[in-house]
């Protein structure tokens, strides 16, 4: 019988787990963004059939009206929290289980990028600036001045990594995934997405795991077809920001992600052409990035690609599985 320690995540990944050399060739990536489980109304964020699913295995259809009917967590309070936890501490170790008559072997990496609500976003940015009047004193009443929150389309996605794309349906395929991981996310998300990418690393970490991810998504400009998107992105766009001086002084891995299609019908994913991962080694230094003059350059570059839709923010990596060491980067 399996000890506790065996059925463990941290035999996926170093120091504990084995490694093999990495690959200049682009490997394929499923970003898959998620919306956790809350009382969220449809209104606000739409919500996958069979999803959020309550204690007897059934959808929860309006979740704002019955909260407390959510597998997961029927305090709304609570929500926020023991969903991320669960992600992490729950649905990553099952993920990574390779239970009898199954293998998570063809997954080179799997990483879990949590968004950080305190981290910088593209709806809240850096600099932050103190709420003072005209006098320069500080509201004496802050109850009548909280600002709104304005949040986010995406609570986070999985990093999932291939070597090819036909090894996602031999993995994803097999019946622990199917029924048992797909039932795992309908407690734990209201939608996931199911694009499939080409991954480009640019600037490769340095170890199997960085700390702090800005993650940008990039839906392309009107006018733009989605190749043309992606070669300027990799092409130009990506010349712009690896010329700046604040990039090799901060970003610890920088990698895009090019769509190139589904593993189902996705009609969320499908409109993200493109997704870039700076890598960082703490929240600060994503703030000091952001606020550079450096950066105004290369948000010209992405602002004169991209359109309506396109959003980042700042997320903490977790490592579940990474079969890859050291990383390098990848031939265009």
């Amino acid at each position: 019988m399996p000890t506790d320690f065996d059925r463990s995540d941290n035999l996926h990944r170093p120091p504990l787990g084995a490694t093999q050399g990495s690959t200049s060739k682009p490997l394929i990536v499923t970003p898959t963004f998620v919306s956790r489980s809350d009382a969220t109304a449809h209104s606000e964020r739409p919500q996958d059939p069979g999803s959020s699913k309550d204690r007897n295995g059934k959808e929860v259809s309006d979740p704002a009206q019955r909260p407390h009917a959510l597998a997961l967590e029927s305090n709304p309070n609570l929500a926020y929290e023991h969903w991320d936890e669960y992600w992490r501490k729950v649905h990553g170790p099952k993920f990574a289980w390779d239970e009898p008559g199954s293998s998570s072997s063809l997954v080179l990496r799997y990483d879990q990028v949590h968004r950080l609500p305190s981290g910088p976003s593209s709806l809240f940015p850096p600099p932050y600036r103190a709420m003072i009047g005209d006098d320069g004193r500080l509201p004496s009443d802050p109850e009548k001045h909280v600002p709104p929150l304005r949040r986010p389309r995406w609570d986070g996605f999985a990093y999932i990594t291939y070597a090819e794309q036909d090894d996602i349906e031999k993995t994803l395929g097999q019946e622990k995934f199917d029924k048992r991981i797909v039932a795992d996310e309908q407690v734990a998300f209201r939608m996931v997405t199911r694009e499939i990418t080409r991954e480009y690393i640019l600037i490769p970490s340095e170890r199997h795991r960085d700390p702090v991810s800005l993650v940008k998504i990039h839906m392309r400009a009107a006018g733009l077809s989605r190749e043309e998107f992606q070669r300027r992105l990799l092409d130009q766009h990506a010349q712009v920001v690896m010329a700046q001086p604040v990039t090799r002084e901060l970003v610890k891995r920088y990698a895009q992600l090019h769509n190139i299609g589904s593993t189902q019908e996705d009609p969320e994913g499908s409109r993200i052409d493109a997704v870039s991962v700076l890598s960082f080694a703490s929240l600060n230094d994503v703030e000091d990035y952001l606020v550079s003059d450096e950066h105004r350059a290369i948000e010209a570059s992405e602002n004169a690609l991209q359109g309506e839709g396109s959003e980042w923010w700042t997320a903490i990596n977790y490592s579940v599985i990474n079969r890859l060491m050291p990383e390098v980067a990848t031939e265009r």
